[in-house]
């Protein structure tokens, strides 16, 4: 086709110009016939458009067939207006080849009317833009990329501040889905003394880690220079690792790894241990990727020096907690017990709660739980120094009200400044009588031998420590052979949002519940009683206080005397 209707710089006639010019520009021309709907171009303009034979019948309906589903009803839309406007119109769109290919266009073109002003053709001109999609894609690609960069560091710093322990920064360390950078393996490594301490890996095998598990690295390592360079170390290839490490290539060239990326890990100024990232190919990484995984280094830093803070000061606490209360529970004859401590949730996870089972002359058993004022280290320690001298006072042979006196003394002799609430009870093995002493303590619940479970009064009198000269009342019940009585702290019972009532309720409801016999199972049917107990407490993260409880089963003399027996 030759361009009729074009315009024309003077007169009538084509410049001889313009066809040197579109051609060396790639430009085509295009005529479009209004009323017949006919679509012609010359031969750039079909090669651009992709006005094919056999795919396009010079409609403009088959033209717009040709183009991406989102960009025909633009250029439909542009060009109905620039018809009934008769004006000009202009737009980019992308046409798809018959295999699938993607191309883009830009047209300009005039809508031109007749002697009656009605409009009859467009003419204009079409140019090839894909070089311009290629752009916008890779930008688009570019953008999301950095929208998914920017994402992923906002979820690995959450995921990294909700980690406690050193083993759950490990845990989302080597499970961050890294955008853009498929990882072959993740490594997260400690250091202490030189040494490394691997604590976490995916994408490899543990006898590959063993290798540098607890050892010291060589100087020439590169994990050994970012520490000591407190700086990232990336390598693109195995041709340049083992160019700039020599010395440790050994190791690595049996590997299947080709590219790594060794982030030292700093907080507080000090190097605390190292990350590595590495990729099955080789990878030149570019300045986004290495910042990114140097931001990833950094947070990974701040979350491990934390969390390795918190085990130390859970690892003191519960070695502190376990000096203080009894390491063992004596076996007595006739007797069954059970003991449970948990730790409240927040703070250094040490408090003034504690238990103890008591072996007394003539074969009976001292049963003591009890509760400082206050949830640290101080309450810890007096904790410890009382439950030394009520156990003396107890295995001397004093009778409860007496050894709760002079518990009650020994603590305001020490002039702490603080209080404690205790209950005592002594239980006669022979005969199943329990002579139980209050200082403001909870009472104890007793489960019958029909399931039944009731709290059981006991006197009460003034919390320990308070008034040295305060004398307590001894409250005498009985026990079934078969039957359990329960002693446990506030922190069972009540927390801000279960008052007292509602608490030993549910505590009575537990109880209740049925129980194996004893002989169904290889454990003590108590041992499972004290742990569904345990278990309906808060959960340690909304645990408010400290919790002890102690169980104890009288099963009645050596022998198997019957109960009415012992009543006789």
């Amino acid at each position: 086709m030759v361009s009729a209707g074009l315009p024309t710089t003077s007169g009538d006639s084509t410049p001889d110009w313009l066809e040197p010019a579109m051609a060396a520009n790639g430009i085509g021309s295009f005529d479009w016939d209004i009323r017949r709907d006919v679509l012609e171009g010359d031969h750039r303009a079909c090669a651009i458009i992709g006005l094919e034979k056999g795919r396009f019948d010079s409609s403009s309906a088959s033209f717009l067939s040709l183009l991406h589903p989102e960009d025909a009803p633009v250029v439909r839309r542009r060009v109905e207006r620039a018809v009934a406007e008769l004006g000009q119109c202009g737009a980019y769109y992308r046409t798809v080849g018959p295999n699938g290919s993607m191309r883009a266009v830009r047209f300009r073109g005039r809508v031109l009317a007749d002697a009656f002003g009605r409009a009859s053709r467009m003419v204009g001109f079409v140019w090839d833009a894909t070089v311009e999609l290629h752009k916008r894609d890779r930008a688009d690609r570019m953008a999301l990329l950095r929208e998914e960069r920017s994402r992923f560091i906002k979820e690995a710093a959450r995921a990294l501040s909700e980690a406690v322990t050193v083993r759950d920064v490990a845990r989302v360390f080597t499970e961050l889905p890294l955008p853009g950078l498929p990882p072959d393996g993740l490594v997260l490594a400690a250091q202490e003394a030189g040494r490394v301490q691997i604590l976490g890996a995916s994408g490899y095998r543990p006898d590959e880690m063993a290798v540098y598990d607890r050892s010291l690295l060589p100087a020439g390592h590169p994990a050994a220079e970012a520490i000591r360079l407190r700086a990232p170390v990336f390598i693109a290839s195995r041709e340049e690792y083992r160019e700039r490490y020599p010395e440790t290539w050994g190791p690595v060239s049996g590997s299947s790894r080709s590219a790594w990326a060794f982030l030292p890990l700093v907080a507080s100024g000090r190097p605390i241990g190292v990350c590595l990232v590495s990729f099955d190919d080789d990878r030149e990484l570019d300045a986004d990727e290495r910042t990114l995984l140097s931001t990833l280094g950094g947070l990974v830093a701040q979350s491990l020096a934390r969390a390795r803070l918190h085990d130390a000061e859970h690892e003191l606490a519960a070695g502190l907690q376990r000096v203080m209360l009894p390491r063992t529970v004596p076996s007595i004859p006739g007797v069954s017990t059970a003991v449970r401590y948990l730790a409240a949730g927040s703070g250094l996870q040490i408090g003034g709660d504690w238990y103890d089972v008591v072996p007394l002359p003539g074969g009976h058993v001292g049963l003591v739980i009890g509760d400082v004022q206050g949830h640290d280290v101080h309450a810890a320690g007096i904790m410890g120094q009382l439950r030394i001298a009520l156990r003396a006072y107890a295995a001397e042979g004093h009778p409860p009200a007496a050894v709760m006196a002079r518990a009650s003394r020994f603590l305001a002799d020490l002039d702490t400044d603080h209080f404690a609430t205790c209950t005592y009870a002594e239980v006669n093995v022979d005969y199943g009588v329990v002579y139980a002493v209050r200082a403001g303590h909870l009472d104890p619940v007793v489960r019958r031998a029909d399931g039944s479970t009731a709290v059981q009064p006991v006197a009460g009198g003034l919390p320990l420590g308070i008034a040295p000269d305060e004398e307590y009342r001894v409250t005498r019940f009985s026990l079934d052979p078969g039957e359990t009585v329960l002693l446990c702290t506030d922190g069972l019972v009540e927390s801000r949002t279960m008052d007292l009532d509602t608490g030993f309720s549910r505590l009575c409801h537990v109880l209740s519940g049925e129980i194996p016999a004893r002989g169904e199972s290889a454990r003590d049917p108590l041992e499972d009683l004290a742990d569904r107990v345990a278990s309906q407490s808060a959960d340690s993260s909304e645990r408010e206080d400290d919790i002890a409880l102690l169980l104890l089963r009288w099963d009645g003399p050596e022998g198997g005397l019957a109960a009415q027996q012992l009543r006789r």
